[in-house]
């Protein structure tokens, strides 16, 4: 499982990464997400396309081991907050579900349903894509919201599931949590936030001095504030002015392990702006740029699906809603892979006032479950 992490911590970053370069607008995502179901989609990925897949997401365990890690990661995630409470006080909530749909009477590959029901809990729907797409589209989409409290809506946009399409492979993730130390609403006044290009926004900022997880390095300041339960954790990277763009640039998973290990408990002086964003996108091209090109192209050998060549990736979409203020957090993801048949192509004060990074983690496991930016919380 710490192999699989690791792994899945590089993916996480260098898709952070991709998705950022040259946008100074507010990000967020779900890279375990997208991790979840693209194993899915891998588990049935053969020959080149499948070596590239392993490549870009970092997949450095054997095929069946994976596929296991994954599963116990999952249900080491699934004991998470028992007893804690949530940012809506009705109780503490970490749901991961995956679900898969496909097209009724297609010859899908017993084995490979079978390798995502036992690992992934996700057991077969059958939709009829080849008679109303659309319709198709809206139950897809209706579970997804279902599954995330309705914080994810249109999933799944308008024309990308068509008659050609023959599996969708989706996964939604929904966290609710209060913080341990919350902030004091009496506390709370406008303040200014210091944007990327000079100018400043003026918006709700949070204070409060609490002892928290602290550090600092070259070009930055680091705290975590842990939820309510002290089993995950929201870890802010604050990089100095006017060093966002080129910070960006260099996180990589080894330098969160080191900020992650040069953490100690120091009295903080906090102010945070408060903010709620969601950000939706394909990842296709950014996936491209990492190496995975075959799965998008009629090169695509997705022949542990269902014994042929004809299937490959129409496209990967996501969309991400966050929500941050004086008692927690509430965040939601959503992550569907469109498969379709081949045929066209389609003591430190930190003052979080300009800029900065964020994640939200599984502390024992270090999954980065939620990664995002904040460059204009007023937004």
């Amino acid at each position: 499982m710490e192999t699989l992490v690791n792994g899945n911590n590089e993916f996480a970053l260098e898709l952070y990464r991709q998705l950022s370069d040259g946008d100074n607008g507010n990000l967020f995502l779900s890279p375990y997400s997208l991790s979840v179901a693209l194993a899915m989609t891998y588990a049935g990925a053969e020959g080149a396309t499948r070596e590239q897949m392993a490549e870009t997401l970092n997949f450095i365990l054997e095929e069946e081991n994976l596929h296991s890690a994954f599963n116990k990661l999952a249900i080491e995630l699934a004991k998470r907050g028992e007893g804690n409470k949530s940012e809506d006080e009705e109780g503490f909530k970490l749901n991961v579900v995956n679900a898969i749909w496909g097209q009724i009477e297609y010859a899908f590959l017993d084995e490979y349903l079978d390798t995502l029901a036992v690992n992934y809990d996700a057991g077969l729907r059958l939709l009829d894509y080849t008679t109303d797409p659309e319709a198709c589209r809206q139950v897809i989409n209706d579970w997804v919201s279902e599954q995330t409290e309705g914080k994810i809506e249109d999933l799944i946009k308008e024309g990308i599931i068509t008659e050609m399409t023959r599996l969708v492979l989706t996964n939604a993730i929904y966290f609710n949590a209060a913080w341990d130390k919350p902030f004091n609403e009496d506390n709370t006044g406008n303040g200014t936030f210091y944007l990327p290009d000079g100018s400043t926004v003026t918006v709700a900022m949070m204070h409060q001095t609490e002892d928290f997880g602290y550090t600092e390095g070259d070009g930055y300041q680091a705290v975590e504030l842990k939820y309510d339960g002290n089993e995950l954790s929201m870890l802010i990277i604050l990089p100095e002015d006017d060093n966002f763009a080129q910070f960006k640039e260099t996180f990589d998973a080894e330098k969160l392990d080191a900020i992650i290990e040069e953490m100690r408990t120091a009295s903080i002086t906090l102010t945070m702006p408060k903010f709620e964003y969601s950000s939706q996108f394909s990842v296709k091209d950014a996936l491209q740029a990492m190496g995975m090109t075959d799965a998008f192209s009629m090169a695509a050998d997705f022949s542990g699906i269902d014994g042929t060549y004809d299937l490959f990736i129409e496209d990967v979409v996501h969309k991400a809603f966050v929500s941050v203020d004086e008692a927690g957090t509430e965040a939601a993801a959503a992550s569907a892979v469109v498969i379709n048949l081949k045929g066209v192509m389609e003591q430190a004060e930190v003052n979080l006032d300009h800029p900065f990074i964020y994640l939200i983690r599984d502390i024992q496991t270090n999954t980065v479950l939620f990664i995002g930016s904040v460059v204009n919380p007023a937004v």
